[in-house]
């Protein structure tokens, strides 16, 4: 796959580049910017669960909404959006310094604390919209047989963005100036915009009846559920991601109380765990067709469980980098399994209603996750030192990927060689 400067393809990496950028600086200063205000640890899960929720509300209007309109206008409706929420909040942390020292309960300023998650809530729910769009483009830009090679260099360029330059920048930036990182935010997804508008093609997806929302959903959630493999996959997304978000979350308080690292040690971290990623989503592909679609799966999903149960083991920063590395890696690997297998099987008109109803679940788990990431640390208080219990939510998700594993291993070989075989009948 040959890519040029001005194909449709490269202009679609590089904004998603500039939008991913912008999420890995928020990765770190949402989270960050909690602790600031408070240090309950159910109150600091409460900021990313505002981003998050949002998938669980909107995902399934998101999904008609991107099978009736111009997807590339939507993309650009809701970066536009995320500029204007990262930008009030820059104006309202600016207003706001200088901030208050942390209570162990309650926040230090519960107006800005209240503020900020409004901000947090419109950044989640364009969020929705815009994911839910920009994943159907893909097929309409590249041929289907080359989906696989396509999706790892996207990722690829995201990972950098979103997990190597974007959290080092952010924790760089809220160490210095707390509200700096937000307006950069807003710049990002301004260039986004402007990229994304000089992108031509047709991005519309055929009309195949009258408007009819309960219809339209009926659709997506109909070929859901006649798809045995589609399924499956759904479920381990939406189990994973819930494990997932509990480890996120319980890094922050881990890295800073238990390693004693601070927001730069905390974003370069995260970026070394991107280089991982980045690296996996250039040798996604050849993974993939030397090991197959199921077992690619299924070892990527077993690796994950390592990797969490490793975290809290490793006793330093740089050893926990080299985990997040790793961990990367096999996420990228399996994402290219999962996402490129909806690219090419869901037909495009009704793509955006398929892949709105898998990422219901897939992502409306993950504000759960953080709920009981939180919940467990405060459980763990009760009856064990504070370090401890921050090292907890690893474990229980480290031991919940384990029972996912063991439950989807047999199950997925199976879903993978039915779609071999039907595609040799076909």
């Amino acid at each position: 796959m040959t890519v040029t400067s001005s194909s449709p393809l490269h202009r679609f990496i590089l904004a998603s580049g500039m939008t991913n950028l912008a999420d890995g600086v928020a990765v770190v200063v949402w989270a960050w910017l909690a602790t600031l205000l408070t240090r309950d640890p159910l109150l600091v899960t409460l900021m990313p669960i505002t981003l998050r929720l949002p998938w669980f509300l909107f995902a399934l209007p998101a999904g008609v909404v991107t099978d009736r309109t111009d997807r590339r206008r939507l993309i650009l409706a809701m970066d536009v959006v995320r500029a204007c929420a990262f930008a009030l909040a820059a104006l309202t942390l600016w207003h706001a310094l200088p901030l208050a020292p942390a209570p162990d309960t309650g926040t230090a300023d519960p107006a800005l604390f209240t503020a900020l998650l409004g901000c947090a809530l419109l950044v989640g729910t364009a969020e929705v919209f815009r994911d839910s769009a920009a994943q159907t483009m893909l097929p309409a830009i590249v041929p289907h047989d080359q989906l696989e090679r396509a999706n790892g260099r996207l990722w690829s360029v995201e990972m950098v963005g979103n997990a190597l330059l974007g959290p080092a920048v952010g924790a760089f930036l809220i160490a210095s100036v707390v509200w700096l990182p937000f307006a950069l935010n807003a710049l990002c997804f301004l260039i986004a915009v402007a990229l994304m508008r000089s992108l031509k093609g047709q991005f519309t997806p055929r009309r195949t009846g009258g408007r009819d929302w309960k219809k339209e959903l009926g659709d997506g959630l109909a070929f859901l559920r006649g798809s045995a493999l589609l399924r499956l996959l759904a479920v381990i997304t939406g189990v994973w991601n819930l494990l997932h978000q509990m480890v996120v979350i319980a890094l922050v308080l881990h890295v800073q109380e238990n390693l004693g690292l601070g927001a730069s040690g905390y974003g370069l971290i995260l970026a070394a765990g991107a280089l991982g990623g980045v690296l996996g989503g250039f040798c996604a592909e050849r993974i993939v067709r030397r090991l197959g679609n199921g077992p690619s799966a299924q070892w990527m999903t077993l690796a994950s469980s390592l990797a969490f149960a490793a975290l809290p083991l490793a006793p330093n920063g740089w050893a926990v980098a080299a985990v997040l590395a790793a961990f990367e890696f096999c996420g990228l690997v399996w994402n290219t399994v999962s996402v490129s297998y909806r690219q090419r099987h869901v037909p495009d008109e009704i793509l955006g209603r398929v892949n709105a109803t898998y990422r219901l679940f897939a992502w409306g788990m993950m504000p759960i996750g953080l709920l009981a990431s939180g919940l467990v640390v405060s459980a763990a208080e009760a009856v064990m030192p504070r370090g401890l219990a921050l090292q907890m939510p690893f474990y229980v998700a480290a031991a919940g990927v384990v029972v996912l594993t063991a439950w989807s291993w047999r199950r997925l070989d199976a879903g993978f060689a039915g779609v071999a075989t039907g595609a040799r009948s076909a």
